[in-house]
């Protein structure tokens, strides 16, 4: 395909095997060296040996998903500076064998946040869910953040109130578990632990935060760039503050001041149609075309919204990305490149995250949630046959 399928994989404990990605019709696998501590170098041993475990099974490892920003670097605090210079080793390290596609996040303490990871869809199906009632419930009840229940309006709190009281104990720990537990290299995290983190960012503004991010990138992007390698920033998700914390990538104005902060092209972007569109002021296809010369890898998904500040993870081409539009803009980048003579002109793609449905649904629960093989294999299967139809309308002349 004109695109460059990739399928996300978490490594040799992944229920979904090397074998499985290979049978969706994917040539290309994102995943990261997940048993890496954060802040620690990735080792030229430790990255081959995971990439020729890929290529064994007849793929290639095309992105980096992640290479994680340690909680001292976000916070210019504790031991970031050692942390950027192990960064700026493993970055070398990956243009050593050849993986050039890397990812990250400066999400602060928390990275994507969900309330129901078993969100019952009228098909029978389950989809990711984030109910900013319940997340209040979190926030104010089970974490007690201090000043949580000032960031909701008091309708809010008092749903909230009543979700929390709808709980038993078993339940709410399941719910904690649901929000503060499924980020892999990071498990095991407990409350406590969120609260120690967020107190680093006690006196942290979103000026301080955004500083800390353009200095990041002026430390470790030349060395990407001379390493072969682009750093990709994944958007915030959801795109607004949460916790009490600022967040700095998450709109339109976010790409402008990213890419123009440090003027590198290395400086490049993960666009996630899925995240940015969990705010409805946000115009994804518009944000794609802003930054399109630097968009790096693509997260294909959307997300259903019932107008009150709740949205579900809907089917690839449901929902309120308009998939047909972006996958076409996707493609006409992509011819532009071509034409341009740039040897990045291939974007690579994921379908990123999918329903529990099918034989799925029965299994024990997935470890990595909105990663069972089946709805993933749909949502690729449906974009794949999109952008068949948008090259072969549109742009026979490339296939």
């Amino acid at each position: 395909m004109f695109m460059k399928e990739c399928f996300r994989w978490y490594g040799p404990n992944d229920q979904v095997t090397l074998e499985h990605v290979r049978q969706t019709g994917a040539t290309g696998v994102v995943s990261s060296l997940h048993h890496i501590p954060y802040g620690e170098v990735w080792t030229v041993e430790e990255i081959q040996k995971y990439k020729d475990n890929i290529e064994a099974h007849g793929l290639t490892w095309d992105v980096v998903e992640s290479l994680p920003v340690h909680e001292d670097i976000k916070t210019a605090s504790g031991k970031y500076l050692e942390y950027i210079e192990n960064y700026k080793i493993s970055l070398r390290n990956l243009g050593k064998c050849g993986v050039k596609t890397i990812v990250y996040n400066f999400m602060p303490v928390l990275d994507w946040v969900r309330t129901d990871l078993r969100y019952k869809l009228p098909d029978g199906s389950e989809a990711l869910y984030f109910n900013q009632a319940q997340f209040a419930a979190f926030e104010i009840f089970i974490l007690q953040r201090e000043g949580a229940e000032k960031d909701y309006p008091a309708d809010k709190v008092a749903e909230a109130k009543v979700f929390y009281d709808s709980m038993t104990d078993d339940e709410r720990k399941a719910f904690t578990s649901n929000i503060i537990d499924n980020f892999p290299g990071f498990k095991g995290v407990t409350l406590d632990q969120v609260k120690a983190m967020l107190a680093k960012y006690k006196t942290l503004t979103r000026k301080m935060l955004e500083d800390n991010l353009t200095y990041f990138l002026a430390e470790v992007t030349p060395v990407a760039l001379e390493a072969g390698c682009t750093l990709n920033i994944h958007p915030d998700d959801p795109p607004y503050p949460i916790l009490g914390l600022p967040r700095v990538f998450g709109n339109s104005a976010d790409i402008d001041r990213l890419l123009t902060s440090v003027d590198n092209p290395a400086n490049c972007i993960n666009f996630c149609a899925g995240s940015f569109s969990g705010s409805l002021k946000n115009d994804v296809l518009a944000m794609f075309k802003q930054c399109a010369p630097r968009v790096g890898f693509v997260h294909l998904r959307s997300t259903q919204h019932d107008g009150k500040g709740n949205f579900f993870e809907a089917n690839h081409l449901e929902g309120v990305v308009p998939m047909f539009e972006l996958v076409k803009a996707i493609c006409e980048e992509q011819i532009r490149r071509k034409k341009e003579g740039r040897a990045d002109w291939q974007i690579p793609i994921r379908p990123d995250h999918g329903h529990t449905m099918l034989d799925d649904l029965a299994k024990p629960q997935c470890a990595n949630p909105g990663y069972t093989a089946i709805g993933r294999l749909k949502g690729l299967a449906e974009i794949r046959g999109l952008e068949l139809g948008i090259m072969k309308a549109f742009y026979p002349e490339y296939l």
